[in-house]
């Protein structure tokens, strides 16, 4: 078999789907003859070889959880959802691979080796993802499945908590308390989810016809995905919508630097309801992301997958709560 070739190189040279030529090549219904003829010689002309899966239904599945280094860290919210996926697919007897990969590979798209050489029956993508890491997963046999992350162009199986939902909710919390200066904290193109986070933020400051502040989007990370000091305006805002508990934490222990009390001259929020909601002074209030239901979904989605390889069920949106602690004050 010649190398990277996939089903979906066939695919784009003929300009069809990847579903069709999968069924062309297994003998399946629901492709014409003449273009299951097609199919089958224009994968021969490429050196695709079709290898049939087993008649009997396997046990026992090897699956791989990958992540970016720049997401991962041993009190991150992804080492949790982590946790939570191998627990889902233990109690399947699936076998649960953590692989991590280097902000260096990530950036030039290089897989880790056990994905790269097909030695996974199927992987679980966690978290944000680079471009040329997304391309070659997207290229790949393997099924998968995205959780806390999705691209906007592909059609593909993903988990995600609803990020705009959330968001609105806290703004809207914020702006019933009196709030009308109202600053969003994260890097907007950063990942999708904080570009969700950042639209539920504006939606609720556009029906209420607050102005949309240039000023007031404090971005929160370096080009290389890595936190740094939020900048804060000249005009302080009378309160913040941080993208994750973690950014507010961090925004909060600035602040305190600064003299700057918490709920009484600036309020605040965060999102995820992770360990940093609580160990924060004042406690956070914040949007609890439902973890454990988002792991069970992205569990059966790869069950399925693995059922039917090429059957793609979509993007699934888990919804959450707001959980009101100290770190809102009226105005």
């Amino acid at each position: 078999m010649s190398k990277g070739v996939t089903m979906r190189d066939i695919a784009k040279r003929l300009n069809v789907s990847a579903v069709s030529v999968s069924k062309a090549i297994s003998g399946k219904d629901g492709v014409s003859e003449p273009v299951r003829e097609m199919i089958l010689k224009t994968a021969k002309e490429m050196g695709y070889e079709y290898v049939s899966p087993k008649t009997e239904a396997k046990e026992h599945y090897n699956i791989g959880v990958m992540v970016s280094q720049n997401y991962f860290s041993d009190n991150a919210f992804y080492s949790r959802l982590f946790q939570n996926l191998a627990i889902e697919f233990g109690k399947l007897g699936y076998g649960c691979m953590l692989e991590i990969i280097h902000h260096k590979n990530e950036k030039e798209g290089i897989l880790p080796m056990n994905a790269a050489g097909k030695m996974l029956d199927g992987l679980i993508v966690l978290g944000p993802m680079s471009d040329a890491c997304l391309n070659n997963i997207l290229r790949m046999d393997t099924p998968y499945v995205f959780v806390d992350n999705y691209s906007p162009e592909e059609i593909m199986d993903c988990v995600v908590s609803d990020n705009l939902y959330g968001s609105h909710v806290l703004t809207n919390y914020l702006i019933d308390k009196g709030h009308r200066k109202i600053a969003f904290v994260g890097d907007i193109n950063a990942t999708n989810s904080i570009m969700d986070r950042y639209l539920g933020y504006l939606k609720a400051m556009m029906q209420h016809h607050l102005p949309i502040r240039q000023d007031y989007l404090l971005p929160d990370r370096t080009a290389d995905g890595l936190f740094k000091e939020i900048e804060l305006p000249d005009d302080m805002p009378d309160a913040f919508v941080c993208n994750c508990d973690e950014i507010a934490y961090r925004l909060v222990e600035q602040l305190k630097k600064k003299k700057v009390r918490i709920p009484e001259d600036v309020s605040l929020v965060g999102f995820d309801d992770y360990i940093f909601a609580t160990l924060c002074t004042p406690q956070l209030t914040t949007f609890r992301v439902d973890m454990e239901e988002m792991s069970r979904v992205a569990v059966q989605l790869m069950v399925d997958r693995l059922k039917t390889p090429h059957k793609v069920s979509g993007r699934r949106v888990i919804s959450g709560e707001i959980i009101i602690r100290d770190s809102v004050a009226d105005r």
